[in-house]
């Protein structure tokens, strides 16, 4: 009996009593085996153990929050990671920043492959916690539902950099191969994180663009082509296709993106110039840029309402 108990809890009810309580995946699966899949009964086991402070709070939707990053003085390692909140008060407060700058230290030094893992890992500030345990404390005091919604970590034989935009609305790593590291490449590295905030490039280079992709703009192009010029030849077609195709594609590369503080520059151009006066290559190998709340549906709420519903 107690083994087909077991295989009734699936993956899915696992997934589904996470989001319900911000408890980690083994407590949920723990909760589920013990309650006989029950899901009611499987949240009250979770509060009952104290793994579930959150659970009134999960239905509500966490769209705001901040992205922060940190570095490690030789700039050989770095992580980014976006933690979200329901409101942009506590995305202002100190005690969420904070929390949040302590989620970026544990990616630092966490050697997690994917989300799960990371939650389960015990959590550096408090050893008789994991991560997501420590998550749902910090929910309980906060008062509003919380996620740590993603993070990467960069480790490298260049250097990195970090810019953060608009107190932590927008962040972006940025690593480089360079045969020069000195303050004139990192200023350079951290005005082309700006450029990456800023005008959001897909790719660094016109290589790494999937070619799959390419043929799905083609198409769409010379469907839009046909419509505007039904009665041109098709020779001329393709070469307003070709145009059109370079075009758009220059938008998502970053090196071949106009540099925004010298448009008479491409950012390629930029680094050109930078890698001559510093006297050694400064090459972009790859960026990470993090936008909070990117999408995810942000729920609108009327204010005067939500306080009014409170005091009742």
């Amino acid at each position: 009996m107690e083994g087909n108990q077991m295989a009734a809890v699936t993956a899915g009810m696992v997934k589904e009593l996470r989001e319900m309580t911000g408890a980690g995946m083994m407590d949920c699966k723990k909760a589920l085996a013990e309650t006989d899949g029950d899901m009611e009964k499987a949240v009250e086991f979770l509060r009952e153990k104290g793994l579930a402070a959150a659970s009134k709070k999960a239905g509500r939707v966490a769209a705001e929050g901040v992205v922060t990053t940190v570095v490690t003085e030789d700039g050989k390692s770095a992580a980014i990671v976006e933690v979200n909140s329901e409101t942009d008060f506590v995305a202002k407060n100190a005690q969420f920043q904070t929390y949040v700058a302590d989620v970026a230290n544990q990616v630092l030094t966490s050697q997690a492959t994917d989300m799960d893992a990371f939650l389960a890992e015990t959590w550096a500030q408090d050893n008789s916690l994991t991560v997501a345990q420590a998550l749902s404390s910090q929910i309980a005091v906060i008062g509003e539902k919380m996620n740590i919604r993603r993070y990467e970590k960069i480790v490298t034989d260049g250097v990195v950099v970090d810019y953060i935009h608009g107190g932590g609305r927008i962040g972006v790593l940025i690593e480089a191969e360079a045969e020069v590291v000195n303050d004139a490449v990192k200023e350079a590295l951290k005005n082309i994180a700006m450029q990456i905030a800023a005008l959001t490039p897909k790719y660094v280079k016109r290589d790494e663009i999937p070619q799959e992709f390419i043929d799905h703009e083609t198409e769409i192009l010379k469907a839009q082509a046909k419509n505007e010029n039904p009665d041109k030849p098709d020779n001329i077609l393709e070469k307003m296709i070709v145009g059109r195709l370079n075009k758009e594609l220059k938008e998502f590369c970053l090196v071949d993106q106009a540099y925004v503080k010298d448009g008479d520059l491409t950012v390629g151009k930029y680094l050109e110039q930078v890698s001559k006066e510093v006297g050694g290559k400064v090459d972009v190998k790859k960026f990470v840029r993090f936008e909070t709340g990117e999408g995810l549906e942000k729920k609108e709420e009327n204010f005067a309402e939500e306080v009014a519903r409170q005091m009742q």
